[in-house]
């Protein structure tokens, strides 16, 4: 018998198999492939590997368990005043009139005081500067900040800087602030038409008409509570469009009464089939785009001036009208009252009309409150409604991973400790919380329990001892950050995971982003990053895989920033 033939054979059919074995594992996987929101692919390993995974980049630098010993609590360490940052650096003047002699200034919502079609009354007010209007014989013009309606509320309030008019997104702010002791005085109930809805893609909207009969906001609601489609808004304490939804919601179980236990036990099982609540805007608009979200909110301005959005979802209105009021400030000057009406007047003509309607407001006229008028007492305690309740059915096991490297000196680690500190009144006592700090090596300052008093003193005892020094093993503490709430959940299952990382630069030691990617998106849970004046690409990155939120927080305001996001998420 000849062998070479026979090898020659045997070679080839090793080569087919080995071809056909490369082209069957290639289509094999196609369905194991995602892009990780950053054009990137990402093959999603098992649990069971990304285990593997965290255990081996974990032990790329020393672990070790160093309990943190009790801390002493103080519910007030940061007021109210201290938390909001200083406005000139985080809200600067998007109007500025330079050389009037008076002006009013005016705090606006971003969707009317941005560029482009966002920028229908930043550029009015720029014509009216120009315009070379008198007031009581002295030259005049409008100042104008782009600040969100929920924080408008918070500088008013707490006294930081008031300015001379407010004009929110919708009513419901002003509302508040008239119960919370600020008096104001309406020159507009209406500068702009806006209407907040629901997006719904137009196959899941057949698929609801289909079972449901008819679409609107309560088939929303009923879709949701039941596991029919998942529904995305925003933190209604920052949010109009988000409060708004709020209590749209409550009301949708009882019509009468929105704080009645029978709105609450209905809002919880609503909750309950919610992934997340969206820190921003651009969060839950990337979460529906990556169908986390099968229906979320926006104002209608947006949805008219996005042809894709056009094009792929429809538009269901829901509760009060976002008709953007004009208000001032109980107590300012005669002039700058009779500044601000002149404003108005020239806001009202019929070229300034018409440039808001071609930027997309004005649009659903028709539209009337689908919810009973509701005065600011309510609308404050619909909040807190929200705030108790929003985890009750599914908590949140939170793990805190602190950067403590040796560029964290000084002021950052300073930051990073006061924020934290302050935050513990934002948490809720139902949740769980663990804490990891990381330098060249990572420690476990706090195992995972649940937020009670307890492990609040435990939490600012682990907060107390951290110190600045070393090297960066961010993403060897993330491993074993994620090692801990897979054990956790092992033992207590109906929780929902979340990381949060406070850090202010990238890796430089212990296992790379890359080695841990498809672990993370394995596991499903969420990375928050908190940039302390860093470089955020590698922390949008890792944000991003799970559809997290990643936020820019200098030193001066990452207290408020992490006040928003607990609000939201803890």
């Amino acid at each position: 018998m000849k062998k070479g033939p026979v090898i020659a054979a045997c070679a080839v059919i090793c080569l087919i198999g080995a071809i056909l074995g490369i082209v069957l594992a290639v289509t094999g996987n196609e369905d194991n492939v995602v892009d990780n929101g950053n054009g990137d692919s990402i093959r999603v390993i098992s649990s069971e590997e990304a285990i593997k995974v965290f255990s081996k980049a974990a032990g790329k630098v020393r672990v070790t368990e160093n309990h943190a010993q009790k801390g002493v609590v103080s519910y007030d360490s940061v007021s109210s005043k201290e938390e909001l940052p200083d406005i000139e650096t985080s809200y600067p003047l998007v109007v500025d009139p330079a050389g009037k002699q008076l002006v009013a200034e005016i705090f606006s919502s971003p969707e009317k005081a941005g560029s482009g079609t966002d920028g229908w009354l930043k550029e009015l007010a720029e014509e009216f500067n120009d315009s070379n209007q008198q007031i009581g014989g002295k030259s005049a013009g409008i100042a104008i900040r782009s600040v969100s309606s929920g924080t408008q509320i918070d500088y008013i309030e707490s006294g930081v800087y008031v300015p001379d008019a407010i004009t929110p997104s919708a009513s419901m702010w002003a509302d508040m602030l008239e119960f919370s002791g600020t008096k104001l005085e309406t020159i507009s109930e209406r500068m702009v038409g806006n209407v907040a809805g629901v997006l719904v893609d137009k196959q899941t909207y057949r698929n609801l008409e289909t079972e449901y009969g008819t679409v609107d906001i309560q088939t929303i609601i009923t879709a949701t509570e039941e596991g029919k489609i998942t529904a995305g808004y925003t933190n209604p304490f920052s949010s109009t469009s988000g409060l708004n939804f709020l209590a749209a919601t409550l009301y949708s179980y009882d019509k009468a009464d929105p704080l009645s236990q029978t709105a609450v036990d209905g809002f919880n099982k609503f909750q309950n089939n919610v992934p997340f609540v969206a820190y921003n805007t651009l969060q839950m608009r990337d979460a529906a785009g990556n169908n986390t979200f099968t229906s979320f909110i926006l104002e209608y301005q947006g949805y008219y001036n996005n042809i894709d959005l056009k094009n792929n979802y429809e538009f269901l209105p829901y509760g009060i009208r976002h008709d953007n009021p004009l208000y001032a400030i109980k107590g300012i000057s005669a002039d700058k009252l009779e500044l601000l009406k002149a404003f108005n007047d020239y806001c009202s003509t019929d070229d300034a009309k018409k440039r808001s309607s071609d930027y997309g407001f004005n649009q659903l006229d028709d539209y009337k409150d689908s919810i009973p008028a509701t005065d600011g007492q309510k609308w404050s305690q619909m909040q807190k409604v929200w705030k108790k309740n929003k985890n009750t059915a599914k908590p949140i096991a939170a793990v805190f991973v602190l950067d403590t490297s040796g560029s964290m000196s000084g002021e950052p680690i300073n930051a990073l400790k006061s924020s934290l500190t302050n935050s513990i009144r934002y948490i809720n006592t139902t949740n769980y919380v663990g804490v990891v700090s990381y330098a060249s090596d990572v420690n476990i300052d706090l195992p995972i329990g649940v937020f009670d008093i307890n492990q609040q003193a435990l939490f600012q005892g682990a907060i107390d001892q951290l110190q600045a020094s070393g090297s960066t093993a961010t993403y060897s503490a993330l491993a074993e950050a994620s090692l801990m709430l897979d054990e956790f959940m092992k033992t207590t299952s109906n929780v929902q995971p979340m990381i949060f990382l406070l850090s202010d630069g990238e890796q430089n030691v212990g296992a790379s982003l890359s080695e841990i990617t498809q672990a993370v998106k394995s596991l499903k849970m969420p990375i928050y990053t908190i940039g302390y004046n860093a470089d955020l690409d590698e922390l949008k990155k890792i944000s991003s895989i799970n559809e997290a939120a990643s936020i820019d927080a200098a030193n001066d305001d990452v207290v408020y920033q992490l006040k928003n996001l607990f609000n939201a998420n803890l």
